[in-house]
């Protein structure tokens, strides 16, 4: 059984290859398309029990793509793991909408641990601020 579904953006093709063995390994069925405006369109058409997206993907940026995404779903949890960090880029991730962020290269243990907890609060309850990180 899956732990859940993933919408992914990553550019970098061989951290995509990576990022979707290392998640379906650990359960979950990823969907992971090299551009981020394909991905706003499976978001628009496809049902998702999170969004794991890169900041600086093809297309939109992270933050343009969360707030794309808000426009037409409030409660899909959307956690940046991106190469770029920084309080300012996390900041806009979370004005945006996103509920976490982690920094590449954090370990697989840590991202799957916080998109467990984000997965298990969206089934639980609708996404609301108490999820959002300061």
């Amino acid at each position: 059984m899956r732990k859940g579904r993933i919408l992914c953006t990553e550019d970098d093709a061989d951290s995509r290859e990576m990022i979707v063995m290392m998640l379906e390994t650990s359960g979950y069925e990823v969907v992971c398309p090299a551009d981020s405006g394909v991905a706003l369109e499976f978001a628009q058409h496809q049902q998702f029990d999170l969004c794991l997206l890169d900041n600086w993907a093809t297309g939109l940026t992270g933050v343009q793509l969360t707030a794309k995404i808000r426009a037409f779903n409030k409660n899909v949890p959307i956690l940046f793991y991106s190469g770029v960090g920084g309080e300012e880029e996390e900041q806009k991730a979370f004005a945006a909408g996103a509920q976490g962020y982690l920094t590449k290269p954090d370990g697989i243990a840590n991202l799957t641990k916080e998109i467990d907890r984000l997965i298990k609060h969206s089934r639980a309850r609708p996404i609301d601020s108490s999820l959002t990180k300061p």
